[in-house]
């Protein structure tokens, strides 16, 4: 017996190793993709409105993708095949994009490409709790090894574009992707011990507080979408190369790392604690759209986005398991999945458009006032939400105490 228990823990083990080398290179390949693949486009003579206006185009499919992808692992209790299937997907998708010049023939492919990669994160999250429910591991302990990957791997991409040149990042890309394929084939199955046959999704869709969570989020979220997919243009219109770019990846990313740490070892699960951590991360998102907005070199731009952890990283986390708490556990790969679709499906639609129009017409730096503005709206909802919430427990207190 205790042999088989070893056996077991040996087995369980490896496959956590293997989640965390997923995350590696799977978040990895996709920061390759969204902090340079703009950068490609200007190469080939595409201007930054229809740069735009091709991120959101996109992001409309996914409004139908996370739904549908997360539907289909609930019922088939197998996300690591819907891992795969999104995976292969995304490359087929690329090897498209990369083939041709055509804005007409790249909006197409791109719509097919936003198909298979918008759910991919908040299908891995869910694998990742699925995965560790009823054992001491920590969602943070995981999801880590993603920021790493998009760190380190973005780092690395900038000078070897800065030597092979931009039209080559078809190669690395697809170099990445096959890696991330293979270790998804390692992963567990990612199951929920319930089925979500029979649950009725207003169950899900009726909790007030999680729709206002995902309005305000929605806000928030846009201002960080634009600056994803324009930072890069702005960067080098303000005298930076692919390696400077590459560092500001880097530094946006790899202090996450204790940021999950810590949220893992201090951060309270309780819905009202996590509202009111919400409230603080908008005020900093505030103040980075802000210095964003005043730089004055891209050397500036690279230690901004060390707030980045406290933005981004801060809300990814505390989104993500506050998601976890207000979903039946049964339905959580479809809570991610709308959680997912709100934070890049739906913004990524409002800051292509949005953040193309400012670009070209209006300047770059438009862009972050606009987002120093929506950050502070964020940060009066979250506040209100909270209030709202002390004050549902302060009633359903006293009706316990009234019977």
């Amino acid at each position: 017996m205790d042999n088989m228990s070893e056996i077991e823990g040996k087995i369980e083990r490896r496959s956590f190793h293997f989640i965390k080398a997923f995350n590696f290179f799977s978040y990895g390949t996709i920061a390759v993709y969204s902090t340079f693949f703009a950068l490609y486009l200007q190469s080939i003579g595409i201007n930054p409105l229809k740069i735009g206006a091709l991120m959101a185009g996109g992001p409309i499919v996914s409004l139908i993708a996370n739904p549908l992808w997360g539907y289909l692992s609930d019922r088939t209790r197998n996300i690591r095949l819907i891992l795969i299937l999104m995976l292969v997907g995304n490359l087929v998708a690329m090897q498209l994009v990369f083939l041709s010049d055509s804005y007409a023939f790249i909006f197409g492919c791109m719509l097919l490409f936003f198909f298979f990669q918008m759910p991919l994160f908040s299908q891995s999250n869910s694998l990742i709790l699925n995965s560790i429910e009823g054992t001491r591991h920590k969602f943070g302990a995981f999801r880590l090894w993603g920021s790493c990957g998009w760190a380190i791997l973005a780092l690395i991409t900038g000078p070897i574009l800065g030597q092979i040149g931009i039209s080559r990042l078809w190669l690395v890309y697809t170099i990445m992707m096959l890696i991330a394929i293979g270790f998804a084939f390692t992963l567990p199955r990612g199951s929920s011990p319930k089925t979500a046959q029979g649950v009725n999704y207003r169950q899900m869709l009726g909790n007030r507080v999680f729709l206002v969570f995902l309005v305000i989020g929605l806000l928030i979220s846009i201002p960080n979408s634009m600056n994803t997919t324009f930072i890069g243009l702005y960067m080098t219109g303000l005298g930076g190369h692919t390696d400077l770019v590459g560092w500001s990846a880097f530094l946006s990313s790899v202090f996450e790392i204790p940021v999950f740490l810590l949220f893992d070892r201090y951060l309270s699960k309780h819905a009202r604690t996590m509202v009111s951590c919400l409230i603080l991360v908008s005020l900093l998102y505030a103040l980075r759209w802000f210095l964003m907005a005043g730089a004055g070199n891209a050397e500036q731009i690279i230690f901004i986005q060390a707030l980045h952890c406290l933005t981004f990283g801060a809300f990814y986390y505390i989104g993500t398991q506050l998601t976890a708490l207000l979903v039946p556990s049964e339905l959580r790969a479809s809570g991610q999945a709308v959680y997912a679709l709100t934070w890049g499906g739906l913004s990524g639609i409002a800051s292509g458009f949005l953040g193309g129009y400012l670009f070209q017409q209006v300047g770059p730096k438009s862009i972050y006032w606009t987002g120093t503005g929506m950050a502070l709206i964020g940060l009066v909802g979250f506040t209100l939400l909270y209030l709202y919430m002390r004050m549902t427990a302060v009633k359903k207190n006293k009706r316990e105490i009234s019977f």
